[in-house]
């Protein structure tokens, strides 16, 4: 018996950790990926300013347009109910989801290694690189979150299958601290070898995963259909909440989603946290080397650099006991106003604290992402409100994942075009030239510190607080809208167990 079928056959895993270890396979690549696909592109193949504002421009609009078109692909025959035949039961959609990535889960760690060797001019490479990799990455990301809405329903088993993501997210973070000691601009192929490797590893973690997801769940919808064909025989059934004349369009289900009013506030909220994320990320080098490069070793950078990538996943353990106790909604809304305190209080106490400084880049980031983390967690729970208000035959999770992400991820593009900017217009400073610019708003050394720093340092630090402070604020605004909580979520989730009861998977149970 060959190596795969003895997995197969002996497998001791339960479906939370597996479904929490495909997780491990896409960290591992994509925090690598955000921490340095900006640096090799503008320092490495000396990517010009319009090539790279015209690169993500063009992935704005692809990056916002593929989820939900990939999301309508998947989900559309979940909007109504057939006229004929028998219903989609959660198993068979389990196993859809399950067959995409095990397909595209290897096409996304491909699509990995194209940014790291030069083939062709650096702003077509750019712009080629950037949508190839993002069409396999929705793909990936699309169908792992909805399964999160697909396996479960009760705050408490969505709650575990989140813990395992974290804890295999984590485990992927370790990625960063390993290319902290490769990366070098002046021998890049150390690095290139790193990420050949990296790849190789989630290649074949998500063959393997989801075969044995796949195998598991093959038996579950044997087992569905059989049930079926007895309740046909017998004229026993549960007919389908309505028996619409013909499918929802796509124009429907927009007007559909336009009165969803939590789904609108909770857009607007996420598209500031996605735009956070994003500036943390793509900044979090550049802060290091103006603020803190001075004053602490690289070897400290090297471990404040992994620990914010790390943080954030293990912190996610114990926010996730705290939503247990008292829900996501008022999680959410503690980190938003301990983000909010920590920047004002960072403010206050200036940029010279350097312990102060490094415990805070650290924190904002650790809170930030952990915020991120969370809110899967509230997109299911939107997947069970529109399920139940609009009738839906089957959760149409990956697509109402995929319109989120359309108004949201623009945020990601955002974050380096607006830093780049503010940074321009403040201090002078030009990532693309390296040389300051004469028309820029503040082009004389920090008197107003007594201590002659150059105008760089001050501009970081501003940005570095004064960003966290206006999206805290925008946040809570929002925030204080979105009314999915409490004895209304619990009644959404009562109604939705009840039309689904036999078609839901017991989780604890496989």
């Amino acid at each position: 018996m060959d190596f795969v079928g003895l997995m197969l056959k002996r497998c001791v895993f339960s479906t939370a950790v597996l479904y929490g270890s495909l997780a491990l396979f896409t960290s591992i690549l994509h925090n690598v990926f955000l921490l340095y696909y900006v640096e090799t592109f503008v320092s490495i193949y000396k990517i010009d300013k319009i090539s790279f504002w015209v690169g993500e421009t063009v992935f704005l609009i692809w990056n916002s347009l593929n989820d939900p078109l990939f999301g309508w692909l998947s989900d559309r025959a979940f909007l109504s109910s057939p006229q004929s035949g028998p219903p989609i039961t959660t198993p068979e959609v389990v196993l859809k989801r399950l067959k995409s990535l095990s397909t595209n889960g290897p096409l996304f760690a491909l699509s990995f290694l194209a940014f790291w060797v030069a083939w062709a001019r650096p702003g077509l490479q750019f712009l080629l690189c950037l949508c190839l990799y993002d069409g396999f990455l929705t793909l990936v990301d699309l169908h792992h979150s909805a399964l999160l809405a697909d396996l479960a329903v009760s705050a408490a088993d969505r709650t575990r299958l989140n813990f395992h993501c974290s804890v295999f997210s984590a485990l992927g973070s370790f990625s960063v601290f390993l290319s902290y000691s490769f990366w070098d601009k002046e021998d890049f192929y150390s690095f290139r070898i790193f990420c050949v490797s990296l790849a190789a590893f989630s290649i074949l973690g998500f063959f393997l995963v989801s075969r044995l997801l796949r195998h598991r769940f093959q038996k579950e919808v044997l087992h569905r259909q059989d049930e079926a064909q007895t309740l046909k025989e017998l004229s026993v059934g549960h007919a389908p909440l309505t028996h619409p004349e013909k499918p929802v369009t796509i124009g429907q289900y927009l007007k559909q989603l336009s009165k969803h009013r939590n789904f609108m506030w909770f857009v607007s909220m996420n598209l500031i946290q996605v735009f956070h994320c994003h500036f943390n990320s793509n900044f979090f080098p550049l802060f290091l080397e103006h603020l803190l490069s001075d004053n602490i070793s690289a070897s400290t950078g090297s471990i404040l650099l992994g620990i914010s990538y790390i943080a954030p996943h293990l912190n996610n353990l114990y926010f996730l006991t705290l939503c247990q106790r008292y829900g996501v909604y008022q999680v959410i809304r503690w980190l938003f106003m301990l983000k909010l305190g920590l920047s004002v209080a960072m403010l206050l106490a200036g940029a010279d604290h350097i312990y102060l400084l490094c415990i805070f880049i650290a924190s904002n980031r650790v809170f930030t992402e952990g915020t991120c983390k969370l809110l899967k967690l509230v997109i299911s729970d939107l997947v069970d409100e529109d399920f139940v208000v609009n009738r839906r035959q089957q959760a149409a999770s990956a697509l109402l994942f995929g319109m989120v992400n359309l108004l949201t991820k623009p945020g990601q593009t955002f974050a380096p075009l607006i830093g780049t900017w503010l940074l321009c217009v403040y201090t002078g400073y030009d990532i693309f030239e390296r040389e300051p610019v004469k028309d820029s708003l503040v082009s004389v050394p920090d008197v107003a510190s007594g201590l002659g720093k150059p105008p760089l340092r001050l501009g970081c630090f501003y940005m570095l607080v004064f960003v966290p402070i206006t999206c805290a604020l925008l946040q809570l605004a929002s925030w204080s809208r979105f009314t999915l909580h409490g004895r209304k979520l619990q009644g959404i989730k009562t109604l939705r167990q009840g039309a689904q009861h036999g078609n839901l998977i017991d989780v604890k149970a496989i």
